[in-house]
């Protein structure tokens, strides 16, 4: 018997993030280049991964970007991937789920519970099936070994540990 895959649309997709700066606004960023799959007809049973290409942060702000890809944040050189591996998914109510997965930043593994709303699906003009996601949650960045910070002059530090994920997928029937 043959898995259904369900590969990211990437040209309906996005995967972004924000951080409190200097303790009173936030800052957006995104990753630019990923990939996503789901092995299975039944989302809630199914295997889920995705490889963000941790070089493609962008953040509107090429000195930043560069920090960023540095070795004192992401490493891009010796840790080139983000990944993450869905481990199981609970209905919460309506569209609403629970997804509990495995985010691998800098090579530590660590268990996140991220919040997944089921969008639906729906066939394009061209006959493709699609399904659509939104998912979104926070993890400290400390836990992946992502400390840089500066301390403010009046208190309080410059980047927040909190980082607030959000992502926008769409995935196409194979």
């Amino acid at each position: 018997m043959t898995t259904t895959k369900w590969v990211l649309n990437p040209t309906h997709s996005e995967i972004t993030f924000k951080v409190k700066h200097l303790m009173i606004s936030s800052v957006k960023g995104e990753f630019t280049s990923f990939e996503a799959r789901i092995d299975g007809d039944d989302f809630t049973k199914s295997k889920i991964v995705a490889k963000l290409d941790a070089a493609s942060i962008y953040t509107n702000n090429t000195d930043r970007d560069s920090h960023l890809k540095s070795a004192v944040f992401f490493d891009v050189e010796k840790y080139p991937n983000l990944t993450f591996e869905g481990k199981s998914i609970k209905k919460i109510d309506g569209d609403a789920y629970a997804l509990l997965g495995i985010l691998t930043v800098k090579g530590i593994a660590k268990e996140i519970d991220l919040h997944l709303e089921y969008g639906g699906q729906m066939k394009d003009p061209y006959g493709n099936m699609k399904s659509g996601f939104s998912v979104n949650g926070k993890i400290n960045r400390k836990d992946w070994g992502l400390n840089w910070n500066a301390a403010l002059e009046a208190g309080g530090v410059m980047v927040s540990d909190e980082v607030r994920i959000n992502g926008e997928l769409q995935f196409v029937k194979k």
